[in-house]
């Protein structure tokens, strides 16, 4: 029997399974007495002990059974007491996620805690006369009818799935225009055996193909996409035990969670999402006393948004809380000797508020299990980065923070820049580039090993692509083409020879002997056969 298989398949449906049961143990909370959240909750235990019994998963077998005679108890009851008995059910959610992490890395489930185990075996306490209050945390609008979350919220976060679930329709129509995509190249080859190649039939089925296959690339990224909500789902409860342990209150709404995303995307903002929901509670959302002595309401209020931008989607963590301190971040980064201190004096909000994104510096008075040692935010721009979108945070002192996260919708097929350095093509994501100028060489100053061009009545950088690539000297023509783009939210001029134009292509992975070059971001083949490498500006810079 094939268990590497087996357990793939296990794995997915598992984390589905966990994915319902969280948004049963939201609704719970919100609703003790949901009679269809506590059938849910029973159900999934159920489905989850069969399954892995069936591959001698046995302690995450014994863990299910545990769940599920629970839900059994609490289904005779008709509710689920508030305070203990709801954080039992979590904690063993938690620990059934844990066991399954160990699946994913291929190494056998740990044993179930045993007072966990005595815990759900124990009988139903008896109801409170009054039941202690709980961090409220709403529960994302439509969850019901969403597509699972293959991630837990409060372990880390697994990588991309191996397996993709389409929908029938959507592969319906894949598959169609496959079939055009046959009967076109049929009548081409038909129109080029029979002599027909100069009467005009030939160029037409070539047209005709064109269109076909651009229809085609476009099913094909259908498939490739998926809803965010995929990856925000379970961010209501990742904020929600963050704020239990730190004596907060808080409320999350999601928003926009059905627009879609390249898988490949989705699967990196995981991770940045989750620090940035840490950082808001841990750091942004205050305790009740102190929001109630500001005159807020004690539960501090957590929206994540996505909305579509064009090419891109923006998706947005904001908080009501107390936002950054900018005098002690620039004191701080003065202290650590990351700015002098003259600089740091004269800088603007905006240009303090992105001095979170040093790597190192955090303002943090403490350092606890959840943030503090300045950490994250360098690694959420960096991945954001990568996948071709930027980052951007603006704060408000006393009324809260808002982090942007501006991304491409698909990673695979990219408007690039053809751009001539060093005799060698290079393509860089059309997304960076605000315009192309042609500037006479005296334009470009010289201060020591930096260059300076005035545009705008701004001093801008030159980064002269042909040495940072060491391809060779830069051009010394009398006119200099320079590519103006944004770097890390500063506008740049890239130094080039010349500009070849735009097209569209389809972005390969880096071959694995040049992983490591992180100015790389993909490369493509052109209609000639020759490979072209696309660039990342921000690593470029």
């Amino acid at each position: 029997m094939d268990l590497a298989k087996y357990r793939a398949i296990f794995v997915e449906e598992a984390a589905e399974n966990f994915a319902e049961m969280g948004r049963a143990l939201l609704a719970l909370e919100k609703n003790p007495g949901d009679a269809e959240a506590i059938d849910t909750m029973f159900r999934m235990a159920h489905s989850v002990k069969g399954m892995a019994a069936s591959l001698d998963y046995t302690s995450v077998a014994e863990l299910a059974h545990r769940l599920e005679d629970r839900m059994h108890a609490v289904r005779d009851r008709g509710r689920v007491s508030a305070g203990e008995e709801s954080a039992l059910l979590f904690r063993g959610l938690e620990a059934l996620e844990a066991m399954l992490e160990a699946v994913k890395a291929g190494v056998t489930p740990p044993a179930g805690d045993p007072s966990l185990l005595a815990a759900l075996r124990a009988p139903l306490a008896a109801e409170p006369a009054a039941a202690p209050a709980k961090p409220p945390v709403a529960a994302p609008a439509g969850a019901a009818n969403a597509p699972a979350a293959p991630r837990p919220a409060s372990v880390s976060v697994p990588g991309p799935s191996s397996t993709v679930r389409v929908q029938a329709g959507v592969l319906d129509r894949f598959l169609s225009t496959v079939g055009e995509v046959i009967l076109c190249t049929s009548q081409v080859r038909t129109a080029a055996t029979d002599g027909r190649a100069d009467d005009g039939h030939f160029e037409e089925g070539l047209d005709r193909m064109e269109r076909v296959v651009g229809e085609l690339q476009r099913r094909a990224l259908d498939l490739r996409t998926t809803p965010i909500l995929r990856i925000v789902e379970p961010l209501p409860r990742a904020a929600r035990e963050i704020a239990r342990r730190a004596g907060k209150q808080v409320e999350v709404l999601l928003a926009g969670a059905e627009l879609e995303l390249d898988r490949s995307i989705l699967d990196r903002l995981s991770d940045p999402l989750v620090h940035l929901v840490r950082n808001a509670v841990d750091h942004g959302i205050e305790s009740p006393a102190e929001r109630a002595a500001a005159g807020k309401p004690e539960a501090g209020r957590l929206v994540i948004e996505a909305r579509r931008e064009k090419g891109h989607v923006c998706i947005e963590v904001r908080d009501d809380g107390a936002g950054i301190d900018l005098d002690r971040l620039r004191a701080r980064a003065v202290e650590l000797g990351m700015l002098h201190p003259d600089l740091a004096a004269d800088l603007t909000p905006a240009q303090a508020a992105a001095l979170v994104f040093r790597a190192g510096l955090s303002t943090a008075r403490e350092v606890t299990e959840v943030s503090g040692r300045g950490v994250g935010m360098d690694a959420v721009r960096a991945t954001v980065e990568a996948l071709g979108g930027a980052v951007e945070i603006e704060t408000q002192r006393g009324r809260g923070t808002t982090t942007r996260l501006r991304v491409p919708i698909t990673a695979a097929v990219q408007r690039v820049l053809l751009v001539s350095v060093g005799g060698e093509t290079l393509a860089l994501p059309i997304a960076k580039v605000e315009r192309i100028l042609e500037t006479p060489a005296s334009a470009v100053e010289q201060s020591g090993s930096d260059a300076f061009t005035l545009v705008d009545d701004e001093l801008v950088p030159v980064l002269e692509l042909a040495s940072l690539l060491r391809l060779g000297p830069p051009p010394v023509d009398a006119l200099r083409v320079l590519v103006l783009a944004e770097v890390r939210g500063d506008r740049v001029a890239l130094g080039a020879a010349r500009v070849l134009g735009q097209q569209q292509i389809y972005v390969k992975p880096v071959p694995e002997l040049l992983a490591g070059v992180r100015a790389l971001a993909g490369f493509t083949i052109l209609g000639d056969g020759r490979p072209v490498f696309l660039l990342d500006p921000n690593q470029v810079a």
